[in-house]
């Protein structure tokens, strides 16, 4: 029979631990923990209050305890799946909000901090960056959403059977959307809260976190999206030199004369341009051919 579970990434939460699952048994049948190698008493506390643990029996990351959600949300036969933080930041009464749209056909649903205006209480500098990380995701070829970093999301049956990760890190969130484009999930974002008055919050950093998960977006970029890695850059370079060389031209004829040390960066922009530019198109040509194959694989 299927089940609708709230699964939920752990390390060391268990000051907050149980609050959280017993919020979540409330809207939910099964609450699942994956406990990411915890050194505390986290998977006792879990286990005591009924919740399906799966260990690892070292630190794997975020995104190896969230790729473990999806797996067991397959295991059970689950038919939707809400992921939430372990540590207090999400409010568990807000799950309905989330599973509603499930039932009018969408496959995932976004808890956004912004969306509706909302955000008022989330710090200045985490703003900026969750933004940075939004267009940057979109670039990457994920979805357009407005809140790109959010760990409060409900999943239907077609995301829990499609989304495969790769990745360990917190970049997990932006490969999702990008997974979700790929197999063209109807999604949607509804409002939730978020607090950030928490001690012990087992979030990293965001001076950290921030710029790790853009270089694993620029990376996924580079196989996803090489024209606008390489492509987009090169011709930036190459119509630099061009320009350049007009320049040069049109004072050498007024009589001025051609500077070796400029016209030699003249001559690389424009060449390495140039091989940026056919770099980028072939690659193109190769990474559709790559997923072309993999989604006839899979169907």
């Amino acid at each position: 029979m299927a089940i609708t579970i709230a699964a939920m990434p752990a390390y060391n939460e268990a000051h907050a631990i149980a609050d959280v699952i017993k919020g979540c048994k409330k809207y939910v049948d099964r609450v699942v923990v994956v406990d990411d190698g915890s050194t505390d008493n986290t998977v006792d506390i879990a286990e005591s209050l009924g919740a399906y643990v799966v260990r690892h029996g070292t630190n794997k990351g975020y995104g190896a305890a969230l790729r473990n959600c999806f797996e067991t949300a397959r295991k059970l036969d689950a038919n939707a799946m809400v992921i939430i933080d372990s540590d207090g930041q999400h409010d568990p009464s807000e799950i309905p909000k989330l599973l509603e749209p499930l039932k009018n056909g969408f496959d995932l649903v976004i808890g956004s901090r912004f969306v509706n205006g909302n955000g008022e209480n989330v710090p200045i500098y985490r703003k900026f960056g969750m933004k940075v990380l939004d267009v940057a995701t979109y670039i990457a070829g994920g979805l357009n959403v407005t809140d790109s970093q959010s760990g409060f999301r409900a999943y239907g049956k077609k995301a829990i059977e499609n989304i495969n990760l790769n990745g360990t890190d917190m970049s997990a969130g932006s490969e999702i959307l990008i997974q979700a484009r790929d197999y063209k999930l109807k999604f949607t974002e509804v409002e939730i809260h978020c607090r950030y008055d928490l001690e012990n919050c087992s979030s990293e950093h965001p001076f950290i976190h921030g710029p790790r998960v853009l270089f694993r977006i620029l990376k996924d970029m580079e196989y996803r999206r090489p024209l606008y890695y390489f492509s987009v850059p090169g011709l930036i370079m190459a119509s630099s030199g061009f320009l350049m060389g007009l320049k040069f031209l049109q004072d050498y004829y007024m009589g001025g004369s051609l500077r070796f040390g400029p016209t030699l960066l003249m001559v690389m922009l424009t060449i390495i341009g140039a091989f940026m530019i056919f770099t980028g198109i072939i690659l193109h040509a190769i990474s559709r051919m790559i997923f072309l194959n993999e989604h006839i694989r899979k169907q």
